[in-house]
């Protein structure tokens, strides 16, 4: 009788025993296999380098005005600028007072059904629309003067069907005062193609990207340019930006810096975390141990015209397909494997590693005819696991 509770007492004890590992032992944690990507990068500051050219302007002139917006695209020997004529103030203050009286003349209650009056008005939305939603001051500037345009226009057309004399002769008027500025003008034409920019920073020469011999680390730290700062636009300077390509430059000292080589092609990912293409053109090493890397871009070249140094991503390699995390990776010899969890049932499975990072693998399953070349027997192929989207597998 005594034997008896003694080992019912023993059992009881082991169950609470048990019960209480079970209760306080820490669960066991899984990462579920999904097509993912894996990525190699690092974070970068550069600074953009361009083919500019400044436009040659002569101050002996009354003076200038753009005829072209903020990246307007030019070709070579189109007019960019122009100069003022010597009475423009005069002319422009007639052209003023003509329009005080056309605006006296028009019957605003008259309406206009024509084709051309309904494209102008669609324009002049459009423009509107523009100088809401824009900060750019020279394009609004722009902007304005398109207004102006398209307004002259319209007046044209309802002067012409109007029968109105004197309106009609009021807009003949204004036309020969514009036309005097035109005779009297002079133009500023572009020396060679590309976008037109107002944004200058007194680089256009040194950052330039026909020659990148004297750009190294301590020159372009004594640059002292802030990242992310904006190059504020000029009222009398402006310039012609090659906009198929420019360059940035980087100061790195990562091991992918150090083992990669001229040619290489990589991407960048921007601020507005747009991943675009791009090449290593020139490394050097500094003094400093570090490397100087510059990249080659064609892609969002006119979305950097207004930065000259900037924050990026350079993401070295990517990889797609099945993403693990690499604490559920295990290794037996050279072959790496991970325990699948269905349910409770946990199986050993062979995966194939393609490609690593700090974080995450991206693995296949092996093959028939690489496991048989590894000395798998014919039982262990024929119950072979393969792993897939979902599967749930033990860190």
């Amino acid at each position: 009788m005594k034997v008896t509770v003694i080992w019912i007492a023993a059992i009881v004890t082991l169950y609470l025993v048990v019960l209480l590992i079970n209760i306080f032992k820490k669960p066991t944690s899984t990462f579920i296999v999904e097509n993912g990507r894996i990525y190699q990068e690092e974070f970068a500051e550069g600074y953009v380098i361009r083919n500019e050219q400044l436009i040659d302007i002569d101050d002996s002139k009354n003076g200038i005005v753009a005829i072209k917006s903020e990246c307007d695209k030019v070709g070579k020997g189109d007019p960019v600028y122009r100069y003022c004529v010597e009475n423009e103030s005069e002319i422009n203050q007639k052209i003023k007072d003509v329009d005080k009286e056309i605006q006296a003349n028009l019957n605003m209650n008259e309406e206009f059904f024509s084709a051309d009056i309904k494209i102008i008005n669609t324009q002049i939305d459009s423009k509107l629309d523009n100088l809401c939603r824009s900060d750019d001051l020279k394009k609004n500037s722009q902007d304005k003067s398109d207004i102006n345009t398209y307004l002259t226009k319209k007046i044209k057309i309802r002067a012409e069907e109007s029968d109105n004399k004197t309106l009609q002769e009021l807009v003949k008027k204004r036309e020969d005062y514009e036309k005097q500025l035109k005779e009297q003008s002079s133009y500023i034409t572009a020396e060679n193609s590309g976008v037109i920019s107002y944004r200058i920073d007194g680089l256009e020469s040194t950052l330039n990207g026909n020659n990148f011999s004297q750009i190294n680390e301590n020159y372009l730290k004594e640059l002292e340019l802030e990242t992310g700062e904006i190059v504020a636009s000029s009222t009398d300077r402006g310039k012609i930006v090659d906009n198929f390509k420019c360059n940035i430059a980087c100061i790195l000292n990562s091991e992918e810096t150090k083992q990669c080589e001229v040619g290489k092609s990589v991407k960048i990912r921007l601020s507005d975390a747009q991943e675009i293409p791009a090449k290593i053109v020139e490394k050097k090493e500094q003094e400093s141990g570090k490397n100087l890397i510059i990249l080659e871009i064609t892609d969002s070249v006119i979305d950097l015209i207004k930065y000259r140094k900037i924050s990026f991503d350079i993401i070295w390699w990517s990889d797609s397909g099945l993403k693990i995390a690499n604490s559920a990776i295990k290794y037996e010899g050279d072959f790496a494997y991970v325990i699948r969890n269905r349910a409770g049932l946990r199986e050993k499975v062979s995966v194939k590693v393609l490609r690593s990072n700090d974080k995450y693998s991206i693995v296949e399953n092996y093959t028939y005819a690489e496991l048989k070349e590894a000395g798998y027997d014919m039982s262990s192929l024929s119950n072979r696991k393969t792993i897939s989207v979902h599967d749930q597998v033990e860190n």
